[in-house]
């Protein structure tokens, strides 16, 4: 996979929560050309951030890598964040696993103390990957 620009990273703040999402949809579209498949892109991106925001600590990174089929966003923070003085962790309210699972050709969450990741795949299945991720600034990943 290659990078699609450079990992960006920013505070649990829901205002740069937003502008990472349409960083993410940004990125994508130098190799994603159907705006369906970017408005999923951008939904599970929102869901992603979204969680890192409510359930995580410390900075959020968010990472678009593609192979020229596939698309992979992640999402990292610095862990859960603890409900109570018992240390219970906060489980997930909302829906946004759910729409990831829905939408996603696979997708997965790596958690630890100190690290929580989400990362997710879309395949562009017969779509033609654009001449402009080639000129981009990319980075290969081991």
């Amino acid at each position: 996979m290659e990078r699609l620009g450079e990992p960006f990273g920013f505070v649990g703040d829901p205002a740069e929560g937003r502008r990472a999402r349409r960083t993410v949809r940004e990125l994508a579209a130098k190799v994603v050309a159907r705006d369906e498949l970017l408005d999923d892109v951008e939904l599970m991106a929102a869901e992603a951030i979204a969680n890192a925001v409510l359930h995580g600590s410390g900075s959020i990174t968010v990472a678009v890598e593609t192979d020229g089929r596939r698309v992979r966003v992640e999402v990292s923070d610095e862990g859960p964040v603890q409900d109570d003085l018992h240390g219970r962790r906060r489980i997930d309210h909302g829906r946004g696993l759910t729409v990831i699972d829905a939408l996603a050709d696979e997708w997965g969450l790596d958690q630890t103390p100190r690290r929580t990741r989400l990362w997710f795949e879309i395949s562009q299945e017969n779509e033609p990957v654009p001449s402009a991720a080639k000129t981009g600034s990319s980075e290969a990943r081991a």
